[in-house]
């Protein structure tokens, strides 16, 4: 990119928090900040699937916030899942137009978990709709998705917020948003609480081990909300847009610092 750095967004897993991506979002595009490549987990990786594909984010809140959960759970006797993800599968595929990875306009990665190995599993290409599916699912509360003979999990499992990844799909500039959990705060009410908590702790222990290194990330202040808590999706899109606002400056003053193949920062 001639005169300004290529610019990566890293959307991090965090369920409903999640939801706090599209109010990033809507920022940086009220600002004119371009995104040329997207990285995503889990939750990550469905609201990034959306923007990359071209959907405008007047829609995707509208969605978010309307959309009914039993619209796209569908709940079943647990075998490797409360949820089969049916339901959430046609969702992702209606709204990703049953597009593969590669011919969306904006290029995007999304991380997986391969439960066998535990090994982190990045798609570029292929049905998108599948590896979207596959890094939504929460360890016990979906059904694991099989793709090329691997049992896929969520990605937020090994790479919560994936920095390296959109670094290697070749970002200059680096935006990740961080939707993490203040557990101790979060209320838990029924088993697929328990199963989310479980999780947040081990991203959480995950985040002690593990840091990534971003140019500016955003960290929404969506500390005591659930990730299961999907009828807050309009607080957590509102503390989305507060958050990157207080780091548009920072944005601006690193893309402006750009000469040619280095950051003077």
């Amino acid at each position: 990119m001639s005169g300004r750095p290529v610019i990566g967004l890293a959307l991090g897993a965090g369920g409903a928090r999640g939801f706090a991506h599209i109010g990033v979002l809507k920022v940086l595009e009220e600002e004119r900040i371009p995104i040329d490549l997207i990285a995503g987990s889990s939750m990550g990786s469905f609201v990034g699937a959306c923007y990359a594909n071209g959907c405008r984010l007047s829609l995707m809140e509208g969605l978010a916030v309307h959309f009914k959960r039993k619209i796209w759970l569908d709940y079943k006797i647990p075998g490797m899942g409360f949820i089969s993800g049916r339901r959430a599968h046609e969702v992702i595929r209606l709204l990703t137009h049953r597009k593969r990875i590669e011919e969306f306009p904006i290029p995007l990665a999304v991380v997986a978990t391969d439960l066998a190995s535990g090994e982190k599993v990045v798609f570029r290409e292929g049905p998108a709709a599948d590896a979207i599916r596959a890094s939504i699912s929460i360890p016990g509360v979906f059904d694991p998705v099989n793709i090329e003979n691997r049992l896929l999990v969520d990605g937020g499992v090994v790479d919560r917020v994936p920095v390296s990844v959109v670094q290697e799909m070749g970002a200059d500039l680096v935006i990740a948003v961080d939707v993490f959990a203040k557990v101790e705060q979060v209320k838990i009410r029924n088993i697929i609480d328990v199963i989310a908590q479980t999780l947040d702790i081990m991203e959480r222990e995950l985040l002690r081990r593990y840091t990534y290194q971003a140019d500016v990330t955003i960290r929404p202040k969506v500390q005591d909300i659930s990730s299961t808590a999907f009828t807050k999706v309009e607080e957590c899109i509102r503390y989305g847009e507060e958050a990157a606002r207080e780091q548009i400056p920072l944005v601006k003053k690193l893309i402006a610092e750009w000469r040619g193949d280095k950051k003077d920062v």
